[in-house]
């Protein structure tokens, strides 16, 4: 599903979906790659054709159309269309677990946002970035 969206976009772009970029896209999307050049050695054991420059040109339009984020180190964005079912779960102090889909979610982020005076009305949330407690936090 994310291949097909992608391709298409890529196809809005003008681009030609060729070997390689198809080659690129299945190693972004399959593999856990932390920069373009373990995406290139990984694309080059495939195809030796594949140069570094291709990496980059892909990496970069893919990040343009809104396919990848370089803060998620090159791991393909859910797209808007997408609506993940369990994309949160909160567990209060009494156990109780709540799995929330990916559209509730954000809907509670909103409303807690503005209600804070922190976001614009019908303004939507980029991404959101959690820690967990760690030692240091619990005994401060």
């Amino acid at each position: 599903m994310q291949k097909d969206l992608i391709i298409q976009k890529l196809k809005e772009q003008g681009l030609r979906i060729t070997k390689q970029r198809l080659i690129l896209l299945d190693i972004i999307l399959e593999e856990d790659c932390s920069c373009c050049k373990e995406i290139y050695y990984k694309a080059s054991q495939k195809d030796n054709r594949i140069g570094s420059a291709t990496v980059y040109r892909m990496i970069n339009t893919l990040e343009e159309i809104g396919a990848i984020s370089r803060k998620n180190m090159y791991k393909v964005d859910c797209s808007p269309e997408c609506r993940k079912e369990n994309a949160c779960t909160i567990e209060l102090e009494d156990n109780t677990v709540i799995e929330l889909n990916e559209e509730k979610w954000n809907q509670i982020i909103r409303t807690g946002l503005a209600a804070c005076g922190y976001a614009a009305d019908g303004q939507k949330v980029r991404s959101i970035t959690a820690r967990s407690r760690t030692r240091e936090c619990v005994e401060a």
